[in-house]
């Protein structure tokens, strides 16, 4: 038997008296993408944060790859990208200096960076199709190419799982391709997906299973399932009637039926 790549268990978590997490539970299998769906602050990030071990849960257990989540992190495993707006983007640094902090857990304290790591970083370039603005400023780059710069800092990391925050927000029809594309041939390969994202029409194209989150894991079942619109006005309590028009719950839509609480 496997070990899971993921497992979170009855996973609770406060921020003060707001309830972020209300006992969730979720298992992945390596080499599968899953899309996480859900309104604003249905708990999405926090859920993220829980796995990556930035956020403690109050109660519940939370394993990665049969370990902590911060021994996981420590080894590499995880690979985070980020929402834009989580970035400073005033700090001074080239695309290459960004994907070559995936390899500092490869350096050692002082990090030295030798051959190999030269050589990644080409690498996960290069599949993003980022080798001709390596040098430039990222503050420089298009929203599609932000983003793929952060994937391709996951892949020279060398992480087994790639924990992606809306990377389609913002981004133009290339970079999307490009990064489902990298996705899907990082799965071949074992590496586990999970991804936040309110794109509900590529959903289908990019996943092999969904989770429907409102605090709690309300559905865990094939993109087709969790897209049902008797499905979908579970978590966002709205008249879903054809997620296949362009119909589908928008942010703000989903941020008033929240009433607030943490994302």
């Amino acid at each position: 038997m496997t070990t899971p790549a993921i497992t979170v268990t009855e996973a609770t978590v406060h921020y003060g008296q707001v309830l972020a997490l209300d006992r969730a539970s979720l298992t992945l299998e390596a080499g599968r993408i899953c899309g996480l769906v859900g309104m604003n602050g249905s708990g999405k990030s926090t859920l993220f944060k829980t796995i990556m071990g930035m956020v403690e849960p109050d109660t519940g257990h939370v394993s990665v790859n049969g370990t902590t989540p911060a021994r996981a992190r420590r080894a590499g495993l995880l690979g985070y990208v980020p929402q834009s707006e989580d970035v400073d983007w005033d700090f001074p640094v080239s695309v290459r200096e960004v994907v070559m902090m995936g390899r500092y857990g490869h350096m050692g304290p002082l990090r030295i960076r030798r051959r190999a790591d030269r050589e990644a970083v080409d690498l996960a370039l290069e599949r993003v199709e980022l080798t001709d603005f390596a040098d430039r400023q990222i503050v420089q780059l298009s929203g599609g190419q932000k983003k793929r710069a952060f994937v391709a800092r996951g892949i020279a990391q060398g992480a087994r799982i790639l924990l992606l925050d809306e990377p389609f927000a913002g981004v133009d029809k290339r970079s999307e391709a490009t990064i489902v594309r990298l996705l899907k041939e990082l799965a071949a390969t074992g590496v586990t997906v999970l991804v936040s994202t309110h794109d509900l029409h590529a959903l289908p194209e990019l996943a092999d299973e969904a989770v429907l989150l409102m605090r709690q894991v309300l559905l865990h079942d094939s993109p087709a399932e969790v897209l049902r619109p008797d499905n979908l006005a579970l978590a966002f309590g709205l008249d879903v009637t054809d997620t296949t028009t362009g119909a589908s719950p928008t942010s703000g839509d989903a941020g008033a039926a929240s009433g607030g609480g943490a994302a």
